[in-house]
């Protein structure tokens, strides 16, 4: 099997870092930009500076989205998922579950997240 130095992982991550400009809360994982921006999101915030590259908490490296408060939910129903996104090449970048299943919001709403660590495991 073949060893990444991190520099290789770095610079994936770093894409997350330059373009991610929104994150968004969705009741159905999203697989497109679309769907993460319109189809599923259930609120949103574009107050999004990610930090790192850094060592992954276990092994590997990792980007950090920070804590989120005050953010408007547009939407009612159950948040499971995060979506990062590039508004400007209209690109979803990264998906995931949100921690502690799902979340009933309201349309008119705020929502808060905790951080969330984005981490590419080293190879085993």
């Amino acid at each position: 099997m073949a060893t990444l130095n991190d520099r290789v992982y770095d610079e994936g991550l770093s894409t997350l870092v330059s373009e991610a400009d929104r994150v968004d809360i969705c009741g159905t994982e999203p697989t497109t930009y679309t769907e993460a921006t319109s189809t599923y999101t259930l609120g949103n915030s574009t107050s999004v500076t990610l930090t790192g590259p850094a060592a992954g908490d276990t092994s590997g490296r990792k980007v950090t989205i920070p804590a989120i408060s005050g953010a408007s939910v547009t939407g009612s129903g159950t948040a499971a998922y995060f979506a990062l996104t590039d508004t400007t090449a209209s690109r979803l970048l990264a998906t995931g579950s949100l921690s502690g299943g799902g979340q009933s919001v309201t349309s008119g709403n705020t929502f808060s997240l905790t951080a969330v660590d984005i981490e590419i495991p080293d190879p085993s």
